[in-house]
């Protein structure tokens, strides 16, 4: 039995049609490193889900990041057309309905502008999170740009 914020990803893979299987896990998944020794894959592997906010407009923009990579907040401001900073706990609950740590790269509670980390698809299989600190799911790359409707860019 899932928890709510996990079964609620999963239903929205369901409503996908994507057959990705939400999985709770003992250890915490909340940072990339964590994530990885849990799965026992590279960190690259992970996806790093981080919630930003534009300065001016003050819309929520989220980066589906490798899990070895460091987002180059400049590169990301020319990509979105202005100046972003690094969204709260608040904001970031509240535009995606989940707590920092958990924050998957779907089914959020409102549409988020989608930058996906180009380094991501050098990969067959991917981990993300899944609602909460303990929760991922697996999917194959080729899946990601349609699952999120997010834009591929090279962001680190």
């Amino acid at each position: 039995m899932l928890s709510k914020s996990a079964q609620s990803v999963q239903n929205t893979l369901l409503e996908k049609d994507l057959e990705f299987i939400v999985i709770e896990l003992p250890s915490s998944t909340r940072t990339a490193v964590e994530a990885a020794e849990t799965i026992g894959c590279d960190v690259a592997q992970i996806i790093k889900s981080l919630v930003f906010r534009a300065k001016q407009s003050h819309k929520p923009i989220l980066v589906l990041a490798s899990g070895i990579n460091r987002v180059n907040e400049k590169i990301l401001s020319e990509l979105v057309g202005e100046k972003i900073e690094k969204a709260d706990a608040d904001f970031t609950r509240k535009v995606t309905g989940f707590a920092i740590g958990g924050v998957p790269p779907v089914g959020h509670s409102q549409p988020i502008e989608t930058f996906i980390d180009e380094d991501l698809l050098k990969f067959n299989k991917l981990w993300a999170a899944a609602g909460t600190p303990n929760a991922v799911f697996s999917l194959d790359s080729v899946n990601l740009k349609d699952l999120t409707q997010g834009k591929v860019a090279a962001i680190k």
